[in-house]
């Protein structure tokens, strides 16, 4: 596999900050050779980078960028625990959608994580997954991701 942060700078990406948690959870934990991440948001900096309904407000393409971000926001709590060097495959990836009523564009959105998992870990970034749409997501955000991964 390919050195993911090689891939990253590629992308001219870099790792942010781990999101602080909005609640009582950590941003990830390992149990044997799984880590699961909790939770993504669309947040750098600190700040909540738009809030909103996808399909009323929120672009479906807007959206799919906001799901790039959370995915790297859920590369950083990987890395922050166990370096992503060590990832083996990305195993599931979930992720949410607040959805104006009548959008059904869900799986769109959420290539925009499935979509950089791929351009990281290449054939150990696909991965099995599900794209949910929901009313509400926590502080507002139109996407939340959450993955499982294996490592070394």
């Amino acid at each position: 596999m390919a050195d993911p942060y090689a891939k990253l700078a590629e992308l001219g990406l870099t790792l942010p900050q781990v999101a602080a948690p909005v609640a009582a959870y950590v941003p990830a934990v390992q149990s044997g050779k799984l880590v699961y991440v909790s939770g993504q948001v669309p947040i750098a900096e600190g700040k909540v980078l738009a809030t909103g309904k996808v399909g009323a407000g929120i672009s479906p393409e807007q959206a799919k960028d906001l799901a790039e971000r959370c995915a790297l926001n859920a590369l950083a709590a990987i890395d922050s625990l166990v370096g992503l060097e060590n990832v083996v495959k990305i195993v599931k990836v979930t992720g949410f959608v607040a959805s104006a009523d009548g959008f059904t564009g869900q799986p769109g959105v959420i290539n925009g994580a499935s979509e950089l998992f791929g351009a990281v870990f290449g054939e150990a970034g696909q991965h099995a997954r599900s794209a949910v749409g929901v009313a509400e997501l926590p502080l507002g955000v139109p996407v939340e991701v959450d993955v499982i991964v294996e490592v070394a």
